[in-house]
Order: C-alpha cells, then sequence, then structure tokens
C-alpha cells in the first residue's frame, strides 16, 4: 500500500482543504472560457492534465509509481467512485433535470459531510455545525435558483436521483477518506488518472466531440487540470483526513458563494438581491458552522 503520508498538523490540513474550496470557486469561471466543450470530454481532458503534473511529480521525486498503483480494491473504489462517480451523476442529473433543481439537491453535500462525519472515531456532531451547514445551504439555495421557486416535477425525478447519488458519492467519499489517513495523497494522482480514461470512455457515448479552437480555450482547459480539477483534489485529501471536518464541509459553502462573485466580477452574471442575500447567509453560515476550525488554526482551544 502506497503508505507514509506526511506527518501534517491539523492548522495546515485546515488550509490546505480550504485552499481546496477556494480553487473550487474558480471552476465556474475557468469553464465559460472552454467554448462549449462536452462535460464528459472536459473532465477527460482535465483529469488528464491532472493526472500528468501528478506522474511529473513522482518522477521528479523519484518515488516508486508502482506504490500509488498497487493499492487495495476498496480504496481503489473509494478513490475512483469519488472522482469519476461525482461527475458521472452530475453530469446525468444536469442532463435529466432542470439546472437549478439539480444543483441545488448536489450541494447537499456539505451538509451530508457534517453529518456523516459524526460516525467517525473522535468526532461529534455541535448544534452549531449543523445550524452552520443549514444557514449556507439555504444560502447556496438562494445563489443557484437566483431567488425563483423551485419546481419539483415527477418527469425529472431521474435527474433527481442523479443529483442525490451525486450528493451522497462526495460526501461519503470525504468522510471515508479518513479511514485512509496514512496513506499518501499522491494516490489522488492514480485516480485522476482512471477518472480520465472513464471520461473520456463516457465521451464516446454520450457526446460529439469539440476541439479547443484558440489559445484562450486551452489555457482554460489547462487551467482546471492544474487548479479546481487538480491541486484541489489533492489539497482536500489532506483536509480531509488531518484537519476539522466539521469545519470543512461548512466552509465548502464558501465555494458557490466566492464562485458567483467572481462571476459579477468578470461581467459573467449580474448582482440581484437574492445574489446578496444568499451570500450574507452562507457567510454567517460558514462563520457559526466552522467557530472549532478558527479557534484551533488561531491556537486556541476549541
Amino acid at each position: 500500500m502506497a503508505s507514509g503520508a506526511l506527518s501534517i498538523s491539523k492548522k495546515t490540513a485546515n488550509l490546505s482543504g480550504l485552499a481546496a474550496i477556494l480553487l473550487w470557486a474558480t471552476l465556474a469561471l475557468f469553464t465559460i472560457y472552454t467554448d462549449g466543450i462536452p462535460p464528459f470530454q472536459l473532465t477527460a481532458m482535465t483529469f488528464f492534465v491532472a493526472f500528468s503534473l501528478a506522474v511529473l511529480k513522482w518522477i521528479i521525486a523519484g518515488d516508486k509509481i508502482v506504490d500509488f498503483i498497487r493499492l487495495p480494491v476498496k480504496l481503489w473504489a473509494l478513490g475512483v467512485c469519488g472522482l469519476f462517480g461525482y461527475h458521472f451523476f452530475y453530469f446525468m442529473a444536469l442532463k435529466n433535470a432542470p439546472a437549478a433543481e439539480a444543483g441545488l439537491i448536489a450541494y447537499l453535500w456539505p451538509l451530508l459531510i457534517v453529518l456523516f462525519s459524526a460516525f467517525l472515531p473522535g468526532e461529534k456532531l455541535r448544534w452549531f455545525h449543523a445550524v452552520g451547514a443549514l444557514i449556507s445551504l439555504f444560502g447556496a439555495g438562494l445563489l443557484i435558483t437566483k431567488g425563483e421557486s423551485l419546481n419539483l416535477s415527477e418527469e425529472y425525478s431521474q435527474g433527481y436521483a442523479a443529483a442525490f447519488i451525486c450528493a451522497f458519492i462526495w460526501s461519503g467519499y470525504s468522510v471515508l477518506s479518513r479511514k485512509f489517513s496514512g496513506v499518501s495523497t499522491n494516490v489522488i494522482g492514480s485516480f485522476c488518472g482512471v477518472t480520465a480514461v472513464l471520461a473520456f470512455i463516457c465521451h464516446l457515448v454520450f457526446e460529439q466531440t469539440v476541439m479547443p479552437t484558440s489559445l484562450g480555450t486551452w489555457l482554460a482547459v489547462a487551467g482546471l487540470g492544474i487548479g479546481p480539477v487538480g491541486a484541489a483534489f489533492f489539497l482536500w485529501d489532506i483536509g480531509v483526513k488531518k484537519g476539522d471536518i466539521q469545519g470543512l464541509g461548512v466552509l465548502s459553502y464558501l465555494s458557490p458563494l466566492l464562485s458567483t462573485l467572481l462571476l459579477v466580477a468578470f461581467g459573467a452574471t449580474a448582482l440581484s438581491w437574492s445574489l446578496t442575500i444568499g451570500c450574507v447567509l452562507i457567510t454567517l453560515g460558514a462563520i457559526l458552522g466552522s467557530i472549532t476550525l478558527f479557534k484551533e488554526m488561531l491556537g486556541k482551544r476549541a
């Protein structure tokens, strides 16, 4: 097994998890500049970039690459299900249900992380974790739906089901990763490689190929592979294995907030009352639900 994970302090792990959340906030902005590349094709391309960079890092560091491939079946299942499974069901949800409803259901994963983490050894669910997550979820709902009412229709039940599965997959992956805390984060590179292959197969089955036609598009694809679809997953692995997983779960709602603010800053969306209130609610929820995380990062006792 790829053991030998570095000794990382809880403060460093929390900062790593927060960095992952910040990188995920750039996902929508980068995607705007990918010129309509289909989702599975884009997933294959960006995860291939992430995998290639991981392999380059292994070579430079003189690591034994076989150590990051010869893994227990349970770990392979968790990693591939987490990275590829999440994206597969997310795209299936968007394909079979309205984006607002599917997106909101899928974004139950931070709340589910908070709830599921209570079953981990040494973890305890406190009232401010749950309340903070619920407040932030409501704020995220305002951002995603733009303040419009949801219209859950039976005809989109397949898409809603896919969105629920998507939320359970990512929350389950994040929480169960704690059980492999002794495994090197380098193995995420292997999961990225398999995810790229599986996404490419799905692309061939479901989509028409759209090749980038400009340098800007190629740069956007590379940026995704380096940041929100690359480094973010390595940083998140460190965060959920060694950090305050409940606090990071609540802080994950900062991602849609910051993503929306970036889109406003670049003129891709407009300010509105729902956006403003949503931002306030997410911020309040994140502060409340991450009290212990911030105390630990400031060196105070929780």
